[in-house]
């Protein structure tokens, strides 16, 4: 088994070297740091067993530096405090913000090789890094964000009512829900919206005092509506909290008899909604270090910095798919790109590897299309996508696109709901849902 890693950070040498030598006679790995800044370093190339943290330091204070790691989300292993006599207040308070436990200086040789023991069992047992809503970052709008979510938060002390967030597929909706479970309570994602209809009730017995998360509330059917309906009424005596988000216009939707008119209402008594990822965008360079630090949590894989232009890149781009895209992005180029550092023709190449293939796909379609005669080609579906509008919002222009596949693959399908939701790869539920919204009519 390999030796176990232990970081002693502290800003005097012969405390720093003493705790090395007993240690190391002891079988462990030791790292030795001697301000915060040393620690950071450290700590963001790799994932010490323990930390040993001196409170007093000239650069940064032991306190500050585990707040820092926990909100960030790089708390993932027992810290130690060490203190003098003179800070024994302020390491005891360090223990109810995430420390594990505090030495006195000087330090008995028995009580440190206890604490390390037991804390190292500790260790063992601890989650590893996930996002957490923390990791969305530090712009005003985000700030904003948790504030509120603080609020809805703490009205759970009264009454854990329904939430619903508003926001882009792909953005941090499932972070803001995660944000309202209380610690060690249950968490279900419902995917299975049968149970809903079959028997809703029995959802919820199993994750009493937690949270139930609906990913996208606007795809479930009229009858799964009605089970969420009544599972949200009855949520209240098993103390669960019903957490539901949407990209969808539900108001827009219940006016076309497509969502359930009561369950729009109990749930737009909270409602929330989360900004897209292009509206903050100055939180992107953290973030993309935040999700590189959790594969390295969690993948084991080789940590890779950004360079400067590579995150003013990331910062600058465009993010339809919103936060699962820069993630997917992210761990793209950990995994692929070749040098020490990520650099700014690293992320060109991600970002931009579909663009070529996607241009010849088009050329070559175009130019293999009949025609019915020498001046007159026929008009696809991909010479109708060229000469779609480009200046109006991507919704808009996605409604477009949408009507322009659906109109075409019925011309094509001689209007069988069976053979457009199978080439469309779509419930037929959803498929005459999508229809109506994008205003085609279906033919008998």
């Amino acid at each position: 088994m390999a030796s176990r890693r232990i970081l002693v950070v502290d800003d005097e040498i012969g405390i720093r070297e003493l705790l090395r030598d007993i240690l190391q006679d002891e079988g462990y790995h030791v790292e030795l740091a001697e301000n915060a800044a040393a620690a950071r370093a450290i700590r963001l190339h790799e994932r010490p067993d323990i930390v040993l943290l001196d409170i007093w330091m000239p650069d940064c204070d032991g306190i500050s530096l585990l707040k820092e790691w926990g909100s960030s989300g790089l708390l993932t292993m027992p810290v130690v405090m060490m203190s003098g006599h003179g800070t024994i207040d302020t390491a005891v308070e360090a223990t109810r913000i995430g420390a594990f436990d505090f030495l006195e200086k000087p330090i008995a040789l028995q009580k440190l090789l206890k604490t390390v023991s037991t804390a190292l069992k500790h260790s063992e047992q601890l989650p590893k890094s996930e996002m957490s809503l923390a990791s969305l970052g530090k712009s005003q709008i985000v700030v904003a964000l948790k504030d509120r979510l603080d609020k809805i938060a703490a009205s759970a002390s009264v009454s854990p009512g329904p939430v619903l967030l508003i926001g882009p597929k792909g953005g941090g909706a499932e972070l803001c829900g995660r944000f309202l479970q209380n610690a060690n309570t249950p968490w279900l994602q419902l995917t299975e919206f049968s149970q809903l209809v079959s028997a809703p009730l029995d959802i919820l017995e199993p994750i009493r005092d937690g949270v139930l998360y609906i990913a996208e509330v606007a795809e479930l059917s009229k009858t799964e509506q009605k089970g969420l309906l009544l599972l949200i009424t009855k949520s209240d005596k098993y103390n669960v909290r019903v957490v539901c988000s949407t990209s969808e216009n539900l108001p827009k939707l219940q006016v076309e008899a497509l969502f359930d008119h009561n369950l729009l209402q109990i749930l737009s008594a909270v409602s929330l909604r989360i900004p897209a990822l292009d509206e903050h965008k100055e939180d992107i360079p953290d973030l993309a270090i935040a999700i590189a630090n959790l594969q390295f949590e969690l993948a084991d894989v080789e940590y890779r910095e950004f360079d400067i232009a590579a995150l003013n890149s990331l910062r600058n781009a465009d993010w339809p798919g919103d936060l699962a895209q820069l993630d997917a992005v992210i761990r793209n180029l950990i995994q692929t790109s070749l040098g020490n550092k990520i650099t700014l023709a690293d992320v060109n190449r991600v970002l931009h590897q579909f663009d070529d293939a996607q241009a010849g796909a088009v050329s070559q379609q175009l130019s293999t299309e009949p025609t019915q005669a020498t001046n007159a080609p026929v008009k696809t579906l991909q010479t109708a996508v060229v000469e779609a509008n480009l200046n109006q919002p991507l919704r808009e222009a996605r409604d477009d696109f949408e009507r322009l596949y659906f109109e075409y693959h019925m011309k094509d399908s001689t209007n069988n709901m069976s053979k457009l939701a199978e080439i469309a790869g779509l419930e037929r539920t959803h498929l005459y849902r999508k229809l109506k919204q994008l205003g085609i009519k279906i033919k008998g």
